[in-house]
């Protein structure tokens, strides 16, 4: 009986003591890589979507103009209401989805860059409220987490310095 209870004791000491170098190993993992992760992340699928809406350099595919001035609806408090100046939406949401993916995965303007997803997200939701779950919520906390702790080390920030006068 007191051999099986040292027993028991010593594995419980030993898995404490995986535990903690367990812990003290993920801890040293620099914060710099989750944030590149999460920078890459976010990066691709606006990425992807800036992508399908032109056609070649400023010039909307037919799909973005047809989704934006047909079939996109902002949705709410019940109600739906067509995007005002859809091409215009459409040209900007192009040009965003493209530019700030650039910016986060270079690291430049990260904070700026993320803020501006996180606002494209907000609009998104309106636009296809069914897609919280699976989507809008992911992206937006990758976005807020971005804006909060910005690019981190892996990051071209750190050299890009304002000047204040």
């Amino acid at each position: 009986m007191i051999v099986e209870l040292a027993s028991s004791r010593s594995r419980g000491a030993v898995l404490v003591s995986l535990h903690h170098g367990a812990e003290r190993l993920l801890a040293s993992i620099p914060q710099s890589l989750p944030l590149l992760a999460l920078r890459i992340g976010l990066a691709v699928p606006f990425f992807k979507s800036g992508l399908t809406k032109w056609d070649g350099f400023l010039t909307l595919s037919t799909g973005a103009r047809y989704l934006f001035e047909q079939e996109f609806k902002l949705h709410i408090f019940g109600n739906q209401f067509p995007y005002p100046m859809p091409l215009t939406m459409a040209a900007a949401a192009g040009i965003a989805e493209l530019v700030f993916p650039v910016l986060l995965v270079l690291g430049i303007f990260t904070r700026y860059a993320a803020l501006g997803l996180l606002a494209m997200t907000a609009v998104i939701q309106l636009t296809i409220p069914d897609g919280w779950a699976n989507f809008h919520l992911p992206w937006a906390a990758m976005a807020l987490t971005l804006v909060v702790y910005g690019g981190g080390r892996i990051a071209l920030d750190p050299l890009v310095k304002l000047r204040r006068d």
